[in-house]
C-alpha cells in the first residue's frame, strides 16, 4: 500500500474538494507514491509526534490540523513549524492533514460531537453552497438506459434521502462529422438527425471526474455532448457544524454538568442562562463564533463551540446559551473517528493512535 492508497480511503470520509479556502489540507509532506510502514494518528502534528511516529516506525501521520498553514519561506528550525517538517523530511516521514474537509463532513468532527452529546435527528447548520451540480447529456434513444445506470452506479441521481433519480425527454439531434470522423450513426460528411434522449442528472461535485468517466465510457458517440452547471439546492450532507436534539429536555445546570463530562473538559465558558430548557443543540468544533446567528436562527436553545471571545458572549441576547469548551476538547475525539477509519479499511500493518497530548493550553 502507498500514501495515495490511504488518501483514497480518506477521501471516502472527506472529500478534500470540500476543504475552505483558506485551508491547506491534504499531502503536507512527502511522497503520495511512497510505501507505508505504519500510519499513526494524531489531531496535532508536533515534534513529539513525530518522535512516536519513528519509535513506531510509522511512516505516515495523518493529522486532523495541518502543521504548514500559512506559507513557509525558510527551514531553518527556528520555529515549531519548521522543526517539525525538518524532522519529518530528515526521517522520511509523510505528513497528511484533513482539517476542513472533515469539519464539512456529514460523518465528520461534528458529528462525533453529536454522538458524544446523544444529540438526536442532527442536520447541517451551515451547508456548503456550490456542492450539487447536473449534468445533462444527449443519447441515441436505444442506449439511455445503459448510460444512465452507469451514471447511478458512478454516484449520479442522489438527491438527500433517494437515490437513482434523473430526468429525460425526447427530440431529434443533428450533426455532421467531418473527413477525419468516424460517426457511430450516419456517414460521415452528411449531416444526420438521430432521435435521442435528453438525460439529466444531479450529482455531488467531488464525483464529477468519475461520473464524466462512466459517461464517456458508456456513451456510444465518439463525440460526447453534455453540460454542467451547479445548482442553488442546499447539500443536506456537506457543511460546518451541526444542529441535534435531545430526547428529554435538560436543565440549563444539567446541560452544562453534562456538556463537561461527556467533552470531557476541564472548563466550561457559557454566557448568562436564560432559563430556559435545553432540548435543540447546535455544535461547532474548533472556532465557531462566525456560526453563531445561523444557531440562533436554527431555534438552537444552546451553542457548543470554541475560541468565543469577549465580545461573541453579547450576542446571546438572552435567546440562546453559548457554551465555549475550548478549541482541543471540541476536536479532541476526532483522531478517534479517523483511527477506527482507517482500522477498518486497513489490516495489513499498524495503524496507531497518537497518545501523545498536543493541548497547546492547561488550567490551573
Amino acid at each position: 500500500m502507498i500514501v495515495q492508497d490511504v488518501i483514497h480511503i480518506l477521501e471516502e470520509i472527506a472529500p478534500l474538494s470540500y476543504s475552505e479556502d483558506f485551508d491547506n489540507t491534504g499531502l503536507l509532506v512527502g511522497d503520495s507514491k511512497a510505501k507505508i510502514t505504519g500510519i499513526l494518528v494524531t489531531l496535532d502534528t508536533l515534534e513529539a509526534v513525530v518522535d512516536e511516529a519513528i519509535a513506531n516506525r510509522c511512516n505516515l501521520v495523518v493529522s486532523f490540523h495541518p502543521i504548514i498553514f500559512s506559507g513557509l519561506k525558510k527551514i531553518t528550525g527556528k520555529t515549531y513549524v519548521a522543526r517539525v517538517v525538518q524532522k519529518a523530511i530528515k526521517n522520511d516521514i509523510h505528513i497528511f492533514a484533513i482539517h476542513t474537509a472533515l469539519d464539512n463532513a456529514w460523518n465528520g468532527v461534528n458529528a462525533m460531537i453529536c454522538k458524544k452529546l446523544d444529540l438526536k435527528n442532527r442536520t447541517i447548520l451551515l451547508p456548503q453552497k456550490g456542492t450539487i451540480k447536473k449534468l445533462v447529456t444527449y443519447v441515441p434513444k436505444e442506449d439511455a438506459l445503459t448510460v444512465r445506470n452507469a451514471l447511478f452506479e458512478a454516484g449520479a441521481g442522489d438527491i438527500g434521502n433517494y437515490s437513482n433519480c434523473s430526468f429525460s425527454s425526447e427530440g431529434v439531434g443533428s450533426f455532421k462529422g467531418n473527413d477525419a470522423s468516424n460517426p457511430v450513426k450516419g456517414r460521415k460528411g452528411e449531416t444526420h438527425f438521430e432521435e435521442e434522449t435528453q438525460l439529466g442528472v444531479t450529482f455531488e461535485s467531488h464525483k464529477q471526474s468519475i461520473i464524466l468517466k462512466a459517461l464517456r465510457k458508456t456513451h456510444p458517440y465518439e463525440e460526447v455532448a453534455y453540460e454542467i452547471t451547479t445548482l442553488e439546492n442546499t447539500n443536506q450532507k456537506i457543511g460546518m457544524g451541526m444542529v441535534g436534539s435531545f430526547e428529554t429536555a435538560k436543565s440549563e445546570t444539567a446541560f452544562l454538568k453534562f456538556l463537561k463530562d461527556s467533552m470531557q473538559t476541564d472548563c466550561v465558558r457559557h454566557s448568562h442562562t436564560t432559563g430556559k430548557l435545553i432540548t435543540k443543540v447546535a455544535v461547532l468544533g474548533g472556532s465557531g463564533s462566525f456560526a453563531i446567528d445561523a444557531a440562533k436562527a436554527a431555534g438552537a436553545d444552546a451553542f457548543v463551540t470554541a475560541d468565543l471571545k469577549y465580545h461573541d458572549f453579547f450576542k446571546a441576547e438572552s435567546s440562546i446559551l453559548l457554551a465555549d469548551i475550548g478549541h482541543y476538547e471540541s476536536e479532541q475525539f476526532t483522531k478517534d473517528l479517523l483511527h477506527d477509519a482507517l482500522t477498518k479499511k486497513i489490516t495489513n500493518f499498524a495503524v496507531v493512535l497518537s497518545q501523545t497530548n498536543t493541548n497547546p493550553i492547561s488550567y490551573s
